[in-house]
């Protein structure tokens, strides 16, 4: 009993913190709208699209409804590379994702944050390469939401 006490206090920090580690991008249009225009800023930028889920399509084929939302699993072996040479933990949770989601009829983007997802796997902050990814991610969903910069 002491052990799972233990475990469930040492893990209370992290389910606090969870909202603090991800992102959130306004984006205009429809979420397949914004996911095209996410998908061709990938592509665009040399990065290598490795799947596009659709949330929603798989929920309606099970004949439950899911407000629309798709999921984007991308990455650029260019950046990703180094950090993983450095720490091949960083391969679970690289490539990245973005999800596209409606919320009170808004669409966004959601991303988890580049160095507390590497963190999460025990890559130290300083391996060389991580900015990149940290840089790359922010312009992608800022150029796909096809919205100024607040």
């Amino acid at each position: 009993m002491r052990l799972l006490m233990a475990t469930a206090m040492a893990l209370l920090p992290l389910c606090a913190t969870a909202d603090e580690n991800l992102n959130w991008v306004k984006a205009k249009g429809t979420v397949p709208e914004a996911m095209d225009r996410l998908e061709a800023a990938v592509e665009e930028a040399g990065g290598t699209v490795f799947a596009r889920i659709d949330h929603a399509a798989a929920a309606k084929d099970l004949g439950v409804e899911l407000t629309d939302a798709q999921l984007l699993i991308f990455g650029n072996p260019k950046l990703g590379t180094p950090v993983m040479r450095e720490n091949m933990r960083a391969g679970l949770v690289l490539p990245l994702r973005v999800l596209a989601f409606k919320d009170d009829g808004s669409t966004w983007f959601l991303y988890q944050e580049v160095v507390p997802m590497l963190d999460s796997v025990n890559v130290d902050d300083d391996v060389e390469g991580i900015q990149p990814i940290v840089d790359a991610l922010k312009a992608l969903t800022e150029k796909a939401s096809d919205m100024p910069a607040e």
